[in-house]
């Protein structure tokens, strides 16, 4: 693998300039926001997982301001592992915090996530203009179903988790109608994807300390 092979995978990039992409690297500054926002919601607050989903949310903003100002196959890992990391820390978060399951199970049903994903990912990739992030859908289609499965046992928490979903399937929208419409707006939607993902990922661990306090 040639870890410094250009890509070109978004409307805004016309050159693989640093700046080649102005709007979707600055926009990451949301992550970071969001990331500042609830830290400050979650610090002493005895909640390790919250805050270890805040660093990731900062790494994600790291990793995607790498990808879309380098744009190179090592780039693109440093983008994409945090948020695999965010998504298996918090599944393992509201399995083992709101579900209840003792943790090594918990873990283990987490880790079920990836044949999840494997399976539902080539089904999503049907669907017209999904395209690339035919990747990310499998994660709004299984937060809804803890939503609903939690619906009675815990209502707020699973009306927050649906709510996350929302938000989610409006980001991959953006993300999905970058290419399509780049030919109307040279500009692309795909830094829609950073402050909507930004958004709805501070939501979540907004969503998963509301639920702590009420154990409490």
């Amino acid at each position: 693998m040639d870890w410094f092979q250009e890509i070109d995978g978004y409307c805004e990039r016309l050159s693989p300039a640093y700046w080649a992409e102005p709007i979707n690297a600055v926009t990451n500054a949301a992550f970071l926001v969001a990331a500042l926002i609830m830290w400050m919601r979650v610090r002493g607050q005895g909640m390790p997982l919250a805050v270890a989903l805040v660093a990731i949310l900062a790494a994600i903003g790291v990793g995607s301001y790498l990808f879309h100002t380098h744009a190179q196959v090592w780039a693109a890992l440093a983008d994409v592992a945090p948020i695999l990391l965010y998504i298996l820390v918090y599944i393992f978060a509201i399995n083992r915090d709101v579900w209840q399951i003792r943790p090594l199970f918990a873990a283990i049903v987490t880790a079920l996530f990836i044949p999840y994903a494997a399976a539902t990912i080539p089904v999503f990739q049907l669907v017209p203009g999904l395209g690339g992030s035919a990747a990310y859908a499998p994660v709004p289609s299984l937060i809804l179903i803890y939503a609903f499965l939690l619906r009675t046992r815990v209502p707020d928490t699973a009306k927050g988790l649906a709510i996350g979903a929302i938000i989610l399937i409006a980001s991959i929208t953006f993300r999905a109608l970058d290419e399509p419409i780049c030919g109307h707006l040279p500009l692309g939607t795909h830094f829609m994807w950073h402050i909507l993902n930004a958004t709805m990922l501070g939501w979540m661990i907004e969503v998963y300390r509301r639920h702590m306090i009420r154990l409490r």
